[in-house]
């Protein structure tokens, strides 16, 4: 049975995100596309992600010390690439328990949008992040699909060959 994002049954087709919602405003600065996280997409209080005020966010993310970094602070377009101390520790932190857990590297993020710019990053995320089951938008903090149910962690390194490949 699919898994909502609440973890309280389907969650309807009709309240299916899609991919084209995914946008350069919910780019963090430390590189998390905030259009995947299960805050964003949840169907109750989503957050607004990290880049909206605080009004919505949980509050770890609130108080997130890369979002408070006095280098990217104030500066709306600032990503973590733009530190001197890039990557800092905290990032790396972050990163190593993003690509441990959910296959997903801030890093690598921010390393492509540095070399390609931002809208061409988005691009690239809304391919990979598309469910091949339903066509909805994958969750990078659940391994299945939120609306149909389709595993998709197992798939990921195909996926992402697939991408490398060109053929996304």
């Amino acid at each position: 049975m699919p898994v909502s994002a609440t973890g309280r049954g389907t969650v309807r087709a009709s309240d299916r995100s899609l991919p084209e919602s995914l946008s350069a405003a919910l780019i963090a600065p430390c590189g998390m596309d905030c259009g995947l996280c299960i805050a964003h997409v949840r169907q109750r209080k989503p957050c607004a992600g990290c880049n909206s005020d605080g009004a919505t966010k949980p509050p770890h993310c609130v108080t997130c010390t890369i979002k408070m970094c006095d280098q990217i602070e104030g500066d709306a377009g600032a990503f973590c690439f733009d530190c001197a101390k890039f990557p800092c520790a905290r990032l790396r932190q972050l990163d190593s328990r993003y690509r441990t857990k959910y296959g997903m590297s801030m890093v690598e993020n921010l390393g492509q949008i540095q070399e390609t710019g931002i809208e061409a990053f988005v691009a690239t995320e809304r391919r990979r992040w598309t469910c091949p089951g339903c066509g909805g938008l994958l969750c990078v903090h659940r391994q299945a699909c939120i609306y149909c149910g389709y595993a998709w962690n197992s798939a990921a390194a195909a996926r992402q060959a697939h991408l490398a490949d060109g053929e996304g």
